[in-house]
C-alpha cells in the first residue's frame, strides 16, 4: 500500500469518532439551504417514514421498553413535530435562523435541572456511567460526572451565535414568535429524546448483573443486544409521531405538489414543451433529494444523542446554521462572530468534560475573561452601528452602515465618508449592487410564496383576484414579484375613509370639466366610458387596462390630465388618517382569517356607467403661474425644515448627501421635499408651474409623477406606455465609439418665468452651473504615509470644457421679457434629433414641468444615465440609483467630479492635464448607417481605459440596458397597473 494511503487510513481510524459529527453538520447545511420552504413539513414527513419503517422491521410494531422511557420518546417526537410546524409557519429560513442561538442555553437549563421532567411527571435520569468508572468506588463515580456549565462562557456562545445568525433585512415579529417557539420546542423534543436514549443504555447495563444457570454472568453481547432494541424503540416512537404530526400539517397548510398547482414560469420558458411540467419535474427532484438528506441528518441526530449527548449535538446543529448563514452572505460581523462562537464552544464543551485537571480549569479563567470581553465589545459595536444605521426615511438602496460613513462634520451637514476605502462613487455603487442583488434573490418563486411574503410585509391578506395578478406577471415574465411598498403606502390613508365617502368625492370631481381629469368607468368587466383627455391619453390608458380589465370589480377612475400633480393634504389631517387606518381599519382586517377572493358587488351609490354625473362647483383651487411653496409643504411634518419658521432655514443634508461634494447616497431623502426648504427658490415647480389645479381633501387621483409631499396616486405613464419618445437601437453605437462627455439638450420647462423668475429655476441652475468660467472642486487621488485617499482640489472649469456639452435648444414658458433675458444669457442651440444622444457615453436627464419624458429611452441607450429628479414615479423600487442610473443633486456640485470619474480623468490635476484613460477612436467615428467625424462630435473619444471609474462607468450602462429592456416593457407597466387597481 502507498505510505500516503496507509498514512490517510490510519489517521481515519484514529479519528473514527469524529465521522458521525463531521458529516452531520455538513448534510445539516445542505438540509438548511436547499430544503423547499413550501415543502418543509412534507419533506420532514418523508424523512421520517423512511426512518420509521425499518425501526418497525427492527424493534416491532407494538413493543414496549417501558412505560417511562415510551412516554418521554413520544412527548419527544411531539415537541420536534411542533418545532417543524412552527418553522413552516414562518416561512422565513434566515429569520428563523436568527433565533437557533438560545438552542444550547435552553438544552443546558432543561438537561442540567431536569426542568421538563420535573413538570411532565418524567423520571429523572442520571449521566451514563461508563465501565471503568462503574467497577471503581463511589468516590470515583462522583468525580466522573461532568463539571457544572459555566454560565459566562454559555453567554458569549449564545451571544456570538445570536449576531453571527442575525439578518440584515428586518424580521417580522410574527416570524420572530414562530422562531422562538420553535426554538423552544426544538430543545424540550432533543432533551427529551437523549433522555429516552440514556434510559435504554442504563436498563442495558443493568442486565450485567445477572447471572446464568451455571453461576456465570450473561454474555455482554446480550445486554448491548437489548440496549440497541431498547434505543430503536425510542427512534421508532419520535419517528412516528413526527411523521404524522408533520404529514398531518403538509396536508393542512402547505400546497399539493402536482403540475396543476404550479403557476410559476420559471426560467425555462423558452426551451421547448410544457414549462409548467418541467417546473413540476424539477420541484419533485429537490423534495426527493431533500428527503434523502434528511434522512441522513435525522439517522446521524440519532447517533450524536446516543454517543455524544444532547449538548455536543446542539452545538454541532447550531454551527450548522452558521454554515448555512455564511453560504447564503458573508460579512465580516458574521465571520468574526462565527470564529468566536467556534472557539467558545470548543473550550465549552471540553471543560466541562469529566476528564478535566483542576490545574487545566484553574488556566482556563483568564480564557473565559478574554473571550467574554472580546465578545462585549463586538456586540456593542454590532449593536451601536445597527442603532446608527436606522434611519425614519430608510434608503431604497444603501444605508451609511455600509458606506463607512461619520458623524456630520456640523448639524444638518452631509455625512463624512472614509475616503481611504476608495471614491464616493465606488463605495455607493457597491453598496447599492449589495442591496439590489439580496433584493433579486429573494422574489417569491411561487404563488404561495407571493402570499406569504405579502401578509408577512403588510399583515393582511392579499386583494381579491390576487392570484389572477400572480399568473398574469409571471406569464409575462416580469422580474419583480414583491417589490410593491409604494403601493401599500399611498394607499394607506385610503383606509381610513368610508367607501361611499371615497366615492362621493370622485363624483364630484368627475361631473366638473373644468378639473382637468379623465374619467374612466369599469362595469362588469369592461372599460364602459371614458372622456376628456387627447384620443392618444384615452388610448393608452385603457390599452394599459385590456388584458386584466375582466378582473376589476365596478369602479370609477380619475386620472390626471397635468403634469403637475393634484393632491395635498395637510400635515394633522394627514396624520390622524394614517393612524385611523392603521389602529382601526388595517386591524380589523387582520382579524379576518377567512377573506374571500371576490370582490362585493356594485354598491348602491354607483351608476350603470353611461354616463358621469354632472357637477357645477369645483372643490380644486388654481393657482397656475404663481409660487406654491406654501402649499405643496402642508403635509410635512411641523418639525421638518420645510415647516421651518425663518425664510432660509438649511436643508438636511445629513438624511441624502455625502461629504465632500455632497453625492446623493439616498435618492428618497433627496426627493422628499420636507428635507429641503431651499427648493423653494431652486426648483422651477414651486415657482411658477405651468399648471396647478389643487385639491386639499384626500381624493384617489391617478398621476404620473408627483412631489413627495403630495398624496397623488402613481401609476406607469401613459407617455411611456404609448412610445412617445422611443428608442432607435439602430442609432445607437458602441461604448467604445461614444463621445466621453456629459450631454443634454433641451428647453427651459421646469416653470413659468416671470419677472425674472428663472433664476429661481432647476434647468437654468444646472445649465448655467456646468457652463461657468468660474472654479470647480474634485477629488483627485493621493497618497499619505503609504496610504491611499483622495483630497478635493479646485481647478478651472474650462479645463474640462471638454467632458461638459450642455445646451438649451428652445426658450419658452416665459414673459417675452424673461424670454429674450434668457437667450441672451444662455446660449442656446439648434434643434437636434433625439437619436443623437446615443453618440455620447454620459446622458444628463433633468426634470421638466414633472418628470421627464426621456428618462426610459436613456437607460434602454448604452451610456451612462445622471439623473437630477425631485419629482417621484412609479419606478422607485424597480430602478436603483448607483446600480442603474447616477443620482445628481439639486445644485450639481458634484456634477463635475462624477463625469470626470467615470470618464478616465482619475489623473487630473489642477493643471488640467487628463492622464486617466485611453485615447480611442482617431479618425472618423463610425455609426450604424452613419458617419460622423471627431470634429462634429468634439473629438474625445476617452473613457474607454481600465481605471476604475471607466469599469463602472461601462458596467452601469450595460446593466441599465439589460435591465430596462426586462422590467420597462409595456407588459411590466400593466402588471404594475393590475396590483395597484386590485389594491
Amino acid at each position: 500500500m502507498h505510505p500516503a494511503v496507509s498514512l490517510l487510513a490510519e489517521n481515519t481510524l484514529n479519528n473514527q469518532h469524529l465521522l458521525v459529527p463531521v458529516l452531520f453538520v455538513a448534510l445539516s447545511t445542505v438540509a438548511n439551504l436547499y430544503s423547499p420552504a413550501q415543502h418543509s413539513l412534507l419533506v420532514t414527513a418523508a424523512s421520517w417514514a423512511l426512518i420509521w419503517v425499518p425501526a418497525v422491521v427492527r424493534a416491532g410494531l407494538w413493543s414496549s421498553s417501558g412505560k417511562n422511557r415510551g412516554t418521554t420518546s413520544w412527548l419527544a417526537g411531539g415537541f420536534l413535530g411542533l418545532a417543524a410546524i412552527c418553522d413552516r409557519a414562518a416561512n422565513d429560513k434566515e429569520g428563523i435562523w436568527a433565533t437557533r442561538g438560545l438552542l444550547p442555553l435552553l438544552v443546558v437549563v432543561l438537561a442540567d435541572h431536569d426542568v421538563l421532567s420535573t413538570h411532565l411527571g418524567l423520571p429523572s435520569f442520571e449521566p451514563p456511567v461508563d465501565d471503568a468508572a462503574s467497577d471503581s468506588s463511589s468516590s470515583m463515580v462522583s468525580e466522573a460526572k461532568p463539571r457544572p456549565a459555566s454560565w459566562r462562557t454559555l453567554a458569549v456562545v449564545t451571544a456570538s451565535a445570536l449576531a453571527a445568525l442575525a439578518t440584515r433585512s428586518r424580521t417580522a415579529p410574527p416570524t420572530t414568535a414562530l422562531g422562538l417557539s420553535s426554538v423552544i420546542f426544538t430543545a424540550a423534543g432533543l432533551v427529551l429524546f437523549e433522555a429516552s436514549l440514556r434510559s435504554a443504555t442504563d436498563d442495558g447495563d443493568s442486565r450485567r448483573g445477572l447471572m446464568s444457570a451455571n453461576g456465570t454472568v450473561l454474555r455482554r453481547n446480550s445486554a448491548l443486544g437489548t440496549h440497541k432494541d431498547h434505543q430503536l424503540i425510542s427512534l421508532r416512537n419520535v419517528a412516528f409521531v413526527m411523521t404524522a404530526a408533520c404529514s398531518t400539517a403538509a396536508y393542512f397548510c402547505e400546497p399539493a405538489i402536482t403540475p396543476r398547482a404550479i403557476t410559476w414560469q420559471s426560467s425555462y420558458r423558452q426551451l421547448h414543451g410544457d414549462w409548467t411540467t418541467l417546473h413540476y419535474h424539477r420541484l419533485i427532484q429537490q423534495c426527493l433529494l431533500m428527503v434523502f438528506v434528511n434522512v441522513l441528518v435525522n439517522i446521524l441526530l440519532f447517533f450524536m444523542l446516543s454517543q455524544h449527548g444532547v449538548v455536543h449535538t446542539t452545538f454541532f446543529s447550531l454551527f450548522s446554521y452558521m454554515c448555512a448563514r455564511l453560504n447564503n452572505g458573508l460579512s465580516l460581523s458574521s465571520i468574526w462572530f462565527s470564529i468566536i462562537f467556534g472557539s467558545t464552544s470548543l473550550f465549552f464543551l471540553h471543560s466541562s468534560s469529566s476528564n478535566v485537571t483542576r490545574s487545566e480549569v484553574r488556566g482556563s479563567f483568564r480564557f473565559r475573561r478574554i473571550v467574554f470581553g472580546v465578545t462585549a465589545v463586538s456586540t456593542g459595536l454590532l449593536l451601536l452601528r445597527f442603532m446608527s444605521g436606522y434611519r425614519h426615511d430608510t434608503p431604497t438602496t444603501n444605508d451609511t452602515s455600509v458606506l463607512h460613513a461619520h458623524t456630520p462634520e456640523t448639524p444638518l451637514g452631509p455625512i463624512s465618508m472614509n475616503l481611504a476605502k476608495g471614491h464616493p462613487a465606488e463605495q455607493l455603487i457597491r453598496a447599492a449592487e449589495k442591496d439590489f442583488h439580496n433584493m433579486l434573490g429573494r422574489q417569491s418563486k411561487s404563488l404561495g410564496e407571493a402570499v406569504e411574503e405579502y401578509k408577512r410585509r403588510y399583515g393582511i391578506a392579499p386583494p381579491p383576484h390576487f392570484d389572477k395578478w400572480y399568473e398574469f406577471a409571471t406569464r409575462n415574465g416580469v422580474k419583480l414579484i414583491d417589490e410593491f411598498d409604494s403601493i401599500t403606502d399611498t394607499l394607506l390613508p385610503f383606509w381610513a375613509l368610508k367607501p361611499s365617502t371615497i366615492r362621493e368625492r370622485l363624483r364630484l370631481a368627475l361631473g366638473n370639466d373644468e378639473n382637468a381629469l379623465i374619467g374612466v368607468m369599469v362595469r362588469d368587466g369592461n372599460v364602459v366610458k371614458i372622456e376628456h383627455g387627447q384620443d392618444w391619453e384615452q388610448q393608452a390608458t385603457t390599452g394599459m387596462m385590456k388584458e386584466f380589465v375582466q378582473y376589476l370589480p365596478d369602479m370609477d377612475l380619475a386620472f390626471n390630465i397635468h403634469d403637475e400633480p393634484r393632491v395635498v393634504v395637510p400635515h394633522d389631517q394627514l396624520s390622524s388618517l394614517l393612524q385611523k387606518a392603521k389602529d382601526v381599519d388595517l386591524a380589523a382586517a387582520m382579524r379576518n382569517q377567512s377573506p374571500r377572493n371576490a370582490f362585493s358587488a356594485r354598491p348602491s351609490d354607483m351608476n350603470d356607467g353611461q354616463r358621469f354625473d354632472a357637477e357645477m362647483t369645483s372643490r380644486f383651487n388654481r393657482f397656475a403661474h404663481q409660487q406654491t411653496w406654501t402649499h405643496a409643504r402642508l403635509s410635512c411634518p411641523v418639525d421638518s425644515p420645510a415647516r421651518n419658521f425663518e425664510d432660509n432655514a438649511p436643508d438636511n443634508l445629513t438624511s441624502y448627501a455625502a461629504a465632500p461634494l455632497n453625492y446623493v447616497y439616498n435618492q428618497t431623502a433627496f426627493s422628499n421635499i420636507c428635507n429641503s426648504p431651499s427648493l423653494a427658490t431652486h426648483f422651477g415647480f414651486f415657482e411658477r408651474p405651468n399648471a396647478f389645479n389643487i385639491i386639499h381633501e384626500l381624493i384617489p387621483i391617478f398621476s404620473q409623477s408627483k412631489i413627495s409631499s403630495f398624496q397623488d396616486i402613481l401609476y406607469p405613464s401613459r407617455w411611456y406606455w404609448f412610445g412617445k419618445v422611443g428608442y432607435d437601437a439602430s442609432r445607437d453605437t458602441s461604448w467604445e465609439n461614444k463621445t466621453n462627455s456629459l450631454y443634454w439638450r433641451g428647453s427651459t420647462t421646469g416653470g413659468f418665468s416671470r419677472g425674472g423668475g428663472w433664476r429661481r429655476q432647476h434647468r437654468q441652475h444646472l445649465v448655467k452651473r456646468l457652463n461657468a468660467h468660474d472654479k470647480a472642486q474634485i477629488l483627485v487621488p493621493t497618497t499619505d504615509a503609504g496610504v491611499s485617499s483622495y483630497a478635493v482640489v479646485d481647478v478651472e472649469r474650462r479645463d474640462l470644457d471638454a467632458l461638459i456639452d450642455v445646451k438649451f435648444s428652445h426658450v419658452g414658458q416665459c414673459d417675452p421679457g424673461d424670454c429674450d433675458a434668457q437667450k441672451e444669457f444662455f446660449e442656446v442651440v439648434d434643434r437636434v434629433d433625439g437619436q443623437d444622444a446615443w453618440y455620447y457615453k454620459h446622458l444628463l436627464d433633468m426634470d421638466g414641468n414633472a418628470f421627464s419624458g426621456r428618462f426610459y429611452a436613456f437607460l434602454k441607450s448604452g451610456s451612462l444615465v445622471y439623473k437630477m429628479a425631485v419629482f417621484r414615479e412609479w419606478h422607485a423600487e424597480w430602478l436603483r440609483p448607483w446600480v442603474h442610473y447616477v443620482p445628481v443633486g439639486l445644485l450639481g456640485d458634484e456634477l463635475l467630479d462624477l463625469v470626470r470619474w467615470f470618464g478616465g480623468g482619475a489623473g487630473v490635476g489642477v493643471e488640467g492635464k487628463e492622464e486617466g484613460g485611453k485615447e480611442g477612436g482617431k479618425g472618423k467615428w463610425k455609426g450604424k448607417g452613419e458617419d460622423k467625424s471627431e470634429a462634429e462630435l468634439g473629438g474625445n473619444k476617452g473613457g474607454n481605459g481600465d481605471s476604475v471609474g471607466e469599469k463602472r462607468a461601462r458596467e452601469i450602462a450595460e446593466r441599465s440596458s439589460q435591465w430596462a429592456g426586462q422590467v420597462l416593457r409595456n407588459v411590466d407597466f400593466e402588471a404594475w397597473f393590475f396590483r395597484l387597481l386590485l389594491e
